[in-house]
Formats: C-alpha cells, sequence, structure tokens
C-alpha cells in the first residue's frame, strides 16, 4: 500500500476517535452541570476538560472566562479549533475523500452523510436546544463508522491502518481523561474516613468518569460493589474485557500493528508489545503505590513515541 493512502487511512480513523471521545466528555461535563453543586466545582470540571484535550492556553488567549457555554462552543463548533467535533468530522471526511478508491461506498457514504448531517445540524442550533442529544448523535456516528468498517470492508491493510488510528487515539483519550479526573485529588478519595456527604459527591464524581466511557453498566458487572476509585483505575487501565481501557486498546494496536508488519517496523511493533505486556501483568495496587500520575503520564509519552513510530514506519513517503 501507498503509504499516502495509509496515512489518510491512519487520520481518518483517529479524528472520528476524536470526534467521539470530545463528545463523550462533554457529555458528561453539562450532566454533571445540571447537578446541585458549587462555583468552583462547575468551573473545575470545564477547565479539566480544557486541560484533557490540551487546549486550556489556546482557549485562555481568547477567552476571558470559563464557563460551560463558551468551553462547549469552543468544543463542538469553533472552525479555529483543530480540536473541535467540526473540525474533527471536516478532517475525517477529507481523509476518507481523499482515499476514496480504498473505502467500499458503505463507509465512504458514512463519513460524508455525518459531515453534512452535523453541519445542518449545528445551522438548526441543535446544540443551544439540546446539546445532550447533539453529543448522542455524534457518538452514534462514531460506532456506525466503526460498524460499517467492520462489516462491509475487506480485513486488509486499508482495514487494519484504521483499527490502529482508531486504537491509539482511544489509548491516548482514556489516559488522559485518568490523568486529569485522577490528578490532584486528595488522599482521602482513596481512604474509607470520608462522611457521607462526601462519599454522595464521589459516587457522582466517579459515576460521571464512567459514563464518560461508557463504563458505568460494566462496572457493577464487573466489581457489584460501591465504586472505588482503585477499581475505576484498574477497569479503565487493566481490563482486557473492558472495550476502552488501555489494554484493551494496546491489544488492538499489536495485533493490527503485526498483520501490516514491514522490513522497518521491528522496533515500533516491539516497543508497542513492550507497553501491551506491562498492562497485561500489571497490578493496580503496584500502579497507585508508585504514583498513577507518573505511571499516566509515561504511558502517554509512550503511545506518542508508539505514533512517531507508525508514521516513520508506514505513513511517510519513503526517500
Amino acid at each position: 500500500m501507498l503509504s499516502r493512502t495509509a496515512d489518510h487511512l491512519f487520520w481518518m480513523a483517529r479524528y472520528m476517535e476524536r470526534a467521539e471521545n470530545t463528545a463523550r466528555l462533554l457529555d458528561v461535563n453539562y450532566q454533571a452541570a445540571l447537578l446541585p453543586q458549587s462555583s468552583e466545582a462547575a468551573l473545575q470540571g470545564w477547565k479539566g476538560l480544557l486541560s484533557i484535550s490540551e487546549l486550556l492556553g489556546q482557549y485562555s488567549s481568547r477567552f476571558e472566562t470559563i464557563n460551560a457555554t463558551d468551553v462547549t462552543t469552543f468544543m463542538v463548533s469553533d472552525p479555529n479549533n483543530p480540536s473541535s467535533i467540526l473540525c474533527c468530522l471536516k478532517a475525517a471526511r477529507e481523509n476518507a475523500r481523499a482515499v476514496r478508491g480504498a473505502l467500499t461506498t458503505e463507509v465512504w457514504e458514512t463519513m460524508n452523510h455525518t459531515w453534512l448531517e452535523f453541519n445542518r445540524l449545528l445551522k438548526t442550533n441543535a446544540l443551544q436546544k439540546d446539546p445532550a442529544d447533539l453529543f448522542e448523535w455524534v457518538k452514534f456516528r462514531s460506532h456506525l463508522s466503526r460498524g460499517v468498517t467492520l462489516g462491509t470492508m475487506l480485513q486488509d491493510e486499508s482495514f487494519h491502518f484504521q483499527r490502529i488510528g482508531t486504537f491509539l487515539e482511544r489509548a491516548d483519550n482514556t489516559a488522559r481523561l485518568l490523568d486529569v479526573k485522577f490528578h490532584g485529588l486528595d488522599t482521602e478519595f482513596f481512604g474509607s474516613g470520608a462522611g457521607n456527604e462526601t462519599k454522595e459527591v464521589d459516587f457522582y464524581h466517579w459515576s460521571a468518569v464512567l459514563r464518560s466511557v461508557s463504563a458505568f453498566e460494566i462496572y457493577r458487572k464487573v466489581y457489584r460493589n460501591v465504586i472505588r476509585p482503585e477499581k475505576v483505575a484498574e477497569l479503565l487501565i487493566l481490563r482486557a474485557d473492558m472495550p476502552r481501557s488501555l489494554l484493551a486498546s494496546m491489544n488492538e494496536v499489536v495485533t493490527n500493528l503485526r498483520a501490516v508488519a514491514n522490513d522497518h517496523s521491528d522496533e515500533t511493533i516491539r516497543r508497542a508489545g513492550r507497553l501491551r505486556a506491562d498492562l497485561q501483568y500489571g497490578r493496580i495496587d503496584e500502579i497507585m503505590a508508585t504514583g498513577l500520575h507518573a505511571y499516566l503520564t509515561q504511558f502517554l509519552d509512550r503511545v506518542s513515541d508508539l505514533g512517531f513510530g507508525v508514521s516513520r514506519d508506514f505513513l511517510m513517503p519513503s526517500n
């Protein structure tokens, strides 16, 4: 496969996954804003959302204050924010158009219709009328694009590069979410001496984290107990049967990297396998003891390094 074609397929999938992840985070913050909370807690929620996406600096340079309306508009429909849902869906559609011949008709039509319909929804003020409904629509279209890809495309190199893009993006996003939600929390979150009021706040906090990655019902099924921070971390880091966990994502990355291996990719595959092995044989008590923030920061660095490796080995034109 031409590296140019692989590059378009890889980024098409990454941008679609990024749009979904942004919709998930916005939806959780929107729902949390409807609950009784202090203005400071609300501010920290929206600030944390910008921090997850590494957009706090860009936002602050354009807006004087952090508030729900401005952050939502900035993250959904701002054409000058490359990470907005609008820009992600546009980039996904443009990458798909560039490699139209490598996609099935169903995949192309799904990507194209998603972009056109999203623009129509914005023009009808869908974001102002019902933000939650718009976020659900974005998530559904992302699910649909993956389902159509899985159900109609030959599982050749085109398919594998899309999967690599999807799951690298998913691993990155899940790690960022966990890092922001855990980093800076008081040690009382991990103790058992908190009062009833604090425990109630904790429940809503961790429920929101789980719902942002469609893991609330999964947590209840797996642990059958109250929501505890260390169990949330275990589920989203080390559980191979949790679809959006770090381990599940890296399992997909390694499998699909091996399927497209070439003469230059041994080191990238080795690093991906090493990262997957560290997750596969990791223990949450050891991770917590050594520091979750440091662990996730290192994970994000290693995922970024894998992204560069994939670009170097497969996506950049050979000289």
